[in-house]
């Protein structure tokens, strides 16, 4: 096959808008023309993209003004997420988007962690990481050099989906693409090759070389190469996602809060005068009707604008023939730690890495394409599901998580990280070690033992600089600004 010069991108939503203007802004200047099919939204004004950092490099790199666009949806920003548990039984946990401490004699702050830890420390991890701290203060903290050199701390959007979606409809139509609205899309396969040759809407037919299926779970375009799925499960108890809308909460939470129940979960997403409220149940231990009333007496918020779509997650190979399926018509994820907008960016990022240029080994980049993104796929869901292996909550929906089976590599992390205090090395990781320690810290898992090589550094200078770094975190967050006081800045356009 030679290098496809017409993309068709067909699908709804924000992996249509995301994927057509990502594709037409790299492949332009060498003359490949990207079209878009759009079919009828899906996302309504409950719907909330919760976002990882990464995001606002893709942002960045497509030319997209982060006030600007926070001023156009209505979003706001995120340090991590806060998981609670509603009975207040069990003790809360941030999983902040940033490193803990900073290295001491050249080696890893968490192993000086553990052993202070074990000789009467009673300092959490999470006060010293200047993400954790900044969020629990309500300040936020945009990271500079001087807290560069402390360690990373990044950041999140909470992304209201339609205003999103929309805003990047806009972007396409100045990035030049061809767009043809559509109620339904057929694609019509090749008798000889099997590849999509075009395909039939209502309107019309959409020719192209390659395709992209951003139609979310239905998945119209690969489903018609391959129907074959892999699905997940059993590995996740929920198979129910409600959300809906409530007032604003102020001050403004610099973070997501997910507070767990006896039948579910209920996460609380801040974003500019509303609040969006997603949670997750298990349909037959929970009616609808009672998951909303749940929904209500879990946030304290009075709800409007809810509905309830089913979960059911899995995986499809996402690259076959010439259709390259991105975001959920590739991979539906457990919602718990947001990370569909992510899995949209993974697909398109290792497209552009691999983009078949000339009329050789199309092949091999299919194989390699595929390899990639299903390894990195399988390590969110690894993340994922430690957490529901791990989680000490009451209930019955809680002792399914636990009861349920477990990838044999998230069975190796757990088992590592208590022996050693160790995060094993994956490939295709999107969670980085800070992540995976904040995870099993915040669930319980105190390691049996620390590397010895701590041992080397005298107590004295490792006492000093734990106090010099909570010294610091205490000092660049009392100078960062809250994140009202932020906003308050960036959502009045300056003259031009």
């Amino acid at each position: 096959m030679s290098a496809p010069t017409r993309i068709v991108v067909a699908g709804r939503d924000t992996a249509l808008w995301l994927g057509a203007v990502m594709l037409a802004r790299a492949l332009e200047p060498v003359g490949v023309t990207v079209a878009a099919v759009e079919l009828p939204a899906m996302t309504g004004p409950a719907d909330v993209h919760a976002t990882l950092p990464p995001l606002e490099a893709l942002h960045n790199r497509i030319g997209i003004d982060e006030a600007a666009l926070l001023r156009t949806v209505g979003g706001c920003f995120s340090l991590g997420h806060n998981f609670t548990d509603a009975s207040g039984t069990v003790p809360a946990f941030l999983h902040a988007y940033g490193a803990a401490g900073a290295s001491i004699a050249d080696r890893d702050f968490f192993a000086y962690w553990l052993k202070a830890r074990r000789y009467g420390l009673p300092v959490p991890l999470e006060e010293f990481s200047l993400a954790a701290a900044a969020a629990r203060h309500g300040r936020l903290l945009i990271p500079n050099e001087e807290t560069e050199r402390y360690g990373r701390s990044d950041y999140g959007y909470h992304l209201p989906a339609a205003a999103y979606a929309q805003s990047l409809r806009s972007l396409a139509g100045k990035a030049g693409i061809t767009i043809c609205s559509a109620r339904t899309v057929r694609p019509v396969l090749d008798s000889e090759t099997g590849d999509i040759a075009a395909l039939d809407t209502e309107s019309g037919r959409v020719e192209g070389d390659l395709f992209v299926d951003a139609t979310g779970p239905e998945a119209a375009l690969i489903a018609a190469i391959d129907p074959a799925r892999e699905s997940w499960r059993a590995l996740f108890p929920a198979d129910r996602v409600l959300a809906a809308c409530g007032p604003g909460i102020a001050p403004l939470p610099v973070y997501a809060e997910g507070r767990a129940w006896d039948g579910g979960w209920t996460a609380l997403h801040p974003a500019i005068g509303r609040t969006h409220v997603v949670q997750a149940y298990a349909s037959d231990a929970c009616s609808d009707d009672a998951a909303l009333d749940r929904a209500r007496s879990v946030s304290g918020l009075a709800l409007d604008d809810a509905t309830i779509r089913t979960l059911d997650p899995g995986r499809r190979t996402a690259w076959r023939r010439n259709c390259i399926a991105i975001g959920e018509a590739a991979c539906v994820f457990d919602p718990v730690h947001g990370v569909e907008l992510h899995a949209i960016q993974l697909g398109l990022v290792q497209l552009l890495a691999g983009f078949p240029a000339g009329n050789g080994g199309y092949e091999l980049r299919r194989a390699e394409y595929n390899r990639v993104i299903h390894a990195a796929f399988d390590r969110v869901r690894d993340f994922q599901s430690a957490h529901y292996a791990l989680a000490r909550y009451a209930g019955g929906f809680w002792a399914r998580g636990r009861e349920a089976p477990r990838p044999e590599a998230v069975t190796h992390a757990i088992d590592l990280f208590r022996a050693r205090g160790m995060v094993p090395p994956f490939e295709e990781e999107s969670f980085l070690p800070d992540s995976w320690r904040a995870l099993f810290v915040g669930h319980g898992i105190v390691p049996d033992s620390y590397p010895p090589a701590v041992d080397r550094t005298p107590p004295d200078e490792v006492k000093a600089q734990l106090r010099r770094m909570l010294g610091f975190v205490r000092e660049q967050v009392l100078k960062a600004p809250t994140h009202d006081q932020y906003l308050a800045r960036i959502m009045v356009k300056p003259l031009s």
